[in-house]
């Protein structure tokens, strides 16, 4: 009978100790701070992508009124500008310049690929004399601007008479002078467990063996992710062609964008703008189609094997 009581009168006391709900005051300030970070977020993004938009919008205009029209969204869309852009100018195709800028992208990324694959695995996995001296000349040359080198180069070259020509654009792709993409695969090739190499050797394989059959599969995020920002870098070039080459029939997407423009004569910016606005898909779809292995490219650097 007492311990029914003493159980009975416990109860409430026990109900009395239980932790009060939180106060609703508490709620609404995280709600409200919630809504501070996405209004916020959203303001910053349309910052970030109002030039987009712009551009857009005034690929829909008429030239006479894409400079000085401080309206955004056309008053009469129009699809000329595009007509005019596919159409080409001074009797070239804008087909002739995609494809110019596609054969260059395409051979940057087989050639960048290819060479800086071959170097890493060099400086990652075969122990040489001076290997990392030679790899710290290596990132040294990151320091380098490409300014600096434009002139000896260009001398270098018009000696050798390959201006005018896609030679100068890409000899270095297939050279390894792309410092960036093989310090990448360096160290994305030292997080691979060293017992791999040691496995393929008991079974008589040799540096060719291994780098094809076991380093190549196993670094396809890296080759990934390079090939994206070699497709990109190259596409958008615009200081190379505009050196090396002389000849509108090999001019890329980027170099002839300024023929829609001349000081001297009716420049159309319409079509310029339309052109630009051409430009972008590819790129746009090339990313979009890789850009996951490009996050698990990035990802996977902070793994150890």
């Amino acid at each position: 009978m007492s311990t029914a009581t003493s159980t009975a009168t416990a109860a409430p006391l026990t109900d009395q100790r239980r932790p009060t709900p939180p106060a609703p005051r508490r709620q609404d300030g995280a709600r409200a701070r919630s809504l501070m970070v996405h209004a916020l977020s959203l303001v910053i993004l349309a910052v970030v992508l109002y030039p987009l938009l712009w551009m857009v919008m005034s690929s829909l205009k008429p030239t006479n009124q894409i400079i000085g029209d401080p309206s955004l969204l056309p008053t009469e869309a129009s699809l000329d500008n595009y007509r005019t852009a596919l159409a080409g100018i001074g009797g070239i195709s804008a087909w002739t310049f995609a494809r110019n800028s596609l054969f260059l992208a395409v051979v940057s990324v087989i050639g960048t690929v290819l060479s800086s694959a071959v170097t890493a695995y060099a400086f990652a996995r075969i122990e040489f004399a001076g290997r990392k001296l030679w790899f710290a000349l290596m990132i040294g040359t990151l320091l380098l601007p490409f300014h600096v080198l434009i002139i000896p180069q260009y001398i270098v070259f018009n000696k050798l008479g390959l201006i005018n020509t896609f030679v100068p654009l890409l000899i270095g792709k297939f050279l390894a002078a792309e410092a960036f993409f093989i310090f990448l695969m360096v160290q994305f090739m030292r997080n691979l467990p060293r017992e791999l190499d040691e496995a393929a050797r008991i079974d008589g394989c040799g540096h060719v063996r291994i780098f094809i059959s076991i380093m190549l599969p196993l670094m396809r995020p890296a080759i990934i992710t390079t090939s994206i920002f070699a497709f990109i870098w190259s596409w958008n070039d615009f200081l190379g062609p505009l050196l090396y080459l002389n000849d509108p029939e090999k001019y890329p997407l980027p170099l002839a964008l300024r023929l829609f423009v001349d000081q001297t004569s009716v420049s159309d910016y319409g079509a310029m703008i339309a052109m630009s606005v051409l430009a972008l898909v590819p790129v746009m779809l090339f990313f979009f189609l890789f850009q996951r292995y490009l996050v698990d490219g990035v990802a996977t650097q902070g793994l150890k094997g």
